[in-house]
C-alpha cells in the first residue's frame, strides 16, 4: 500500500511551508514515528514525523515551497524492514562511527585515506542546505565534494560520505565561488517585520548604564546553594526579567500595545526572551513571569533555550508576549538600538558587561558596567515614561533587595515609607 504523506497544518493562518532538509534518504526504509523533514513556516521549523512504517521516496525536494496539504513524499508501507536492517548504515551514525575504524591502517597507509573523494566536484554544484550547513561546519568548498544528486547536486549523504571516509577538510586555494539559495520563510518573515517596524511604528530608544557590582556579588555569594537547593545555575537573566516585571508594573504603558484605534493594557507580563538559534533569532515567552521566583525564571529560560537548540520551539511558545529583552552582550555587543518586536511596544536591551572607572562618592572606582537600551514606540510612551522605567530597572539591579519588597529598599518598608 502506497500511502501518501502531506503537510500537515503548523498553526492558524500559515498557508504554506518551505522543505528546509530531508532528515532521511530517498528509498530509504523508514520506521514510523520517526522524524522524516524538518520543515520552515514563517513562526517557527516543524519535524514532520512518518505516519507508518516503509520505504520512503520523497516527492519535493530541499529548498521547495509548498502549501499545507499538499503531498511531499510516499511510504510503501507493503514493504518489509531489510535483514539487518539496524546494522543498516544511518548517515550521521556512519559519519560518527567511521572514526573508531580509523587506528586499523598502519601509518603508512593513513595518508593515502584522504585519496577517497578524488574526483572534485564542479565548482558552480549547489549542495543542498543540509549539505550546505555541514560544509561550513567543516570548512568545506563545493569544488571539494563530488555531488551525486540530481543533476549533480551535492547532498548531505555526498557530504557525510567524504568526512567518512577521511576525507580532510582543507580549503582549495585560489577558489572563487559564490553561493546563491532562497531566503528561508523565517528570515522573509522577520525581514517584513523588521521594515514594518520602522515604517509603522514611532521608535526611540533612550540608554542607561547599570554597575552591576551588588548582582555580581549576590551572585558569587549564593550560586552554589542555589544550584543545589533549585538544580539549576543561577544567571544575570533572572535578575533582569524580575527587575522588568517590577518596572512594568509600574508602568503599565510600557506593558501596552495598540489595537486599531485603543490600546490594551496588560494586568500580567508574558516576558519574551530572544535566543539565537541555527534558524535564526526566536523569542519564546515566559508566561506570567510576574509571579515567577528566580529560580522559577531560570528554569523557564533553560527549557526555552534546549528546545529552541532542538529545533522544537512551537508557534505557541513565541506567541503572545507583552515585552521582550535581549542580549547582545553574550556576543561582545556594548551597545546597540533593539528593534520593536510588534505588536509589543517596548524593548530591552542587555549589553556587554565591562569595566570602566565610574565617579562612586567623590572618587574613580573601577565597576562592572553594562549599557542598557529601552527601545520603546512613542505613539503610547511618553518620554518621561520610557526614562523612568529604565531608571526603575537601573535601580532594582544595583540594589537587589528592592526586587524582594515591591520596588522599595527594605528600610523604606520597615519604616512604612
Amino acid at each position: 500500500m502506497i500511502l501518501s504523506m502531506k503537510v500537515p497544518s503548523p498553526g492558524e493562518s500559515i498557508s504554506e511551508v518551505q522543505i528546509a532538509s530531508w532528515l532521511k534518504a530517498d528509498g530509504q526504509y523508514v520506521h514510523k514515528d520517526e522524524d522524516l523533514v524538518e520543515v520552515d513556516s514563517d513562526k517557527a521549523t516543524l519535524a514532520i514525523p512518518a505516519e507508518a512504517s516503509g520505504i520512503l521516496r520523497i516527492t519535493v525536494a530541499e529548498g521547495e515551497v509548498v502549501k499545507v496539504g499538499d503531498e511531499i513524499c510516499t511510504l510503501d508501507t507493503s514493504a518489509k524492514a531489510p535483514e539487518g536492517e539496524a546494522a543498516a548504515p544511518a548517515p550521521i551514525a556512519e559519519a560518527k562511527s567511521a572514526p573508531a575504524a580509523a587506528p586499523t591502517p598502519s601509518p603508512v597507509s593513513a595518508p593515502t585515506a584522504p585519496a577517497a573523494p578524488a574526483a572534485p566536484a564542479k565548482a558552480d554544484a549547489i549542495p543542498s542546505p543540509a549539505a550546505a550547513k555541514i560544509m561550513r561546519e567543516n570548512n568545506l568548498s563545493p569544488a571539494q565534494i563530488p555531488g551525486n544528486g540530481k543533476e549533480g547536486r551535492i547532498t548531505k549523504q555526498d557530504v557525510l560520505a567524504a568526512l567518512a571516509s577521511g576525507f580532510a577538510p582543507v580549503p582549495a586555494a585560489g577558489i572563487r565561488s559564490t553561493e546563491r539559495k532562497k531566503m528561508s520563510m523565517l528570515r522573509k518573515k522577520v525581514a517584513e517585520r523588521l521594515v514594518s517596524v520602522k515604517n509603522e511604528t514611532a521608535m526611540l530608544t533612550t540608554f542607561n548604564e547599570v554597575d552591576m557590582t551588588a548582582i555580581m556579588a549576590m551572585r558569587t555569594r549564593h550560586k552554589e546553594q542555589f544550584g543545589k537547593v533549585h538544580n539549576i545555575g543561577l544567571g544575570f537573566m533572572s535578575f533582569f526579567t524580575k527587575a522588568v516585571t517590577q518596572a512594568l508594573d509600574a508602568f503599565p504603558a510600557v506593558n501596552a500595545m495598540i489595537d486599531g484605534e485603543e490600546v490594551v493594557y496588560h494586568n500580567y507580563c508574558d516576558v519574551g526572551i530572544a535566543v539565537s538559534t541555527p534558524k535564526g533569532l526566536m523569542v519564546p515567552v515566559i508566561r506570567n513571569a510576574e509571579d515567577l521566583s528566580l529560580a522559577g525564571i531560570e528554569q523557564a529560560i533553560k527549557d526555552m533555550a534546549i528546545k529552541a537548540r532542538d529545533g522544537k520551539l512551537s508557534i505557541e511558545d513565541m506567541s503572545g508576549g507583552t515585552f521582550t529583552i535581549t542580549n547582545g552582550g553574550v556576543f561582545g555587543s556594548l551597545m546597540s538600538t533593539p528593534i520593536l518586536n510588534p505588536p509589543q511596544v517596548a524593548i530591552l536591551g542587555m549589553h556587554k558587561i565591562q569595566d570602566r572607572p565610574v565617579a562612586i562618592n567623590g572618587k574613580v572606582e573601577i565597576r562592572p558596567m553594562m549599557y542598557l537600551a529601552l527601545s520603546y514606540d512613542h505613539r503610547i510612551i511618553d518620554g518621561k515614561e520610557s526614562v523612568s522605567f529604565l531608571v526603575h530597572v537601573k535601580e532594582s539591579l544595583e540594589n537587589p533587595e528592592r526586587m524582594l519588597f515591591g520596588g522599595k529598599l527594605p528600610e523604606a518598608v520597615l519604616l512604612g515609607l
